[in-house]
């Protein structure tokens, strides 16, 4: 599956976002003030946003669960009515456009378009491409069981089971290499 610089930057940006969610109730929410999502904004070079504020705030959360839902999607068709929603809601306005020294690429969020309509757009047509390809399963959460961070298996052969930001599958094939070490040892 061929997937374009821009395609990727909002795959990263998505990925990214449903894993600010807090993993379980009372844990921090990775997104708990307007600094923070400024810095996420800017971490993730997300152009014309403006000045954002606590309505910017709660927008991105709700759609940040609403992302969260389409990694969770069981099907590609619960996937696809979910991405529909999504960009739907966001009044996208496919445009061209070749800024801060990229070349050509879309956008599909409407010119002045809040940051949440800005991320549902296109992060959203992001992951329709994986739909489209039929590719829908590539959306995953990690398997490790104290761990449910979303990421996207870009893996040759779909076989990526672990996020790599905690390093869950070496923890998981250390644990295991050591049960195994233990039960020979008798």
């Amino acid at each position: 599956m061929l997937i374009t610089h821009d395609t990727r930057c909002a795959l990263d940006t998505v990925v990214d976002l449903v894993n600010t969610a807090p993993e379980e109730d009372g844990a921090p929410d990775g997104l708990p003030d307007v600094v923070a999502l400024e810095d996420f904004v800017g971490n993730h070079e997300i152009s014309d946003v403006g000045v954002l504020s606590e309505f910017d705030l709660s927008a991105v959360r709700k759609i940040r669960g609403r992302f969260a839902s389409v990694f969770a999607a069981p099907d590609a068709r619960a996937a696809a009515a979910l991405i529909n929603d999504l960009v739907a809601a966001a009044g996208t306005t496919p445009q061209l456009t070749d800024h801060d020294g990229y070349d050509w690429h879309v956008h599909y969020f409407a010119p002045g378009a809040s940051v949440a309509d800005h991320l549902a757009a296109d992060c959203g047509m992001a992951l329709a491409f994986f739909v489209v390809a039929g590719e829908q399963e590539r959306l995953r959460r990690c398997e490790a069981p104290d761990c449910r961070r979303a990421f996207v298996d870009l893996s040759r052969n779909r076989s990526r089971r672990y996020c790599d930001s905690r390093t869950c599958g070496n923890r998981l094939h250390v644990a295991a290499y050591r049960a195994r070490r233990k039960e020979a040892a008798g």
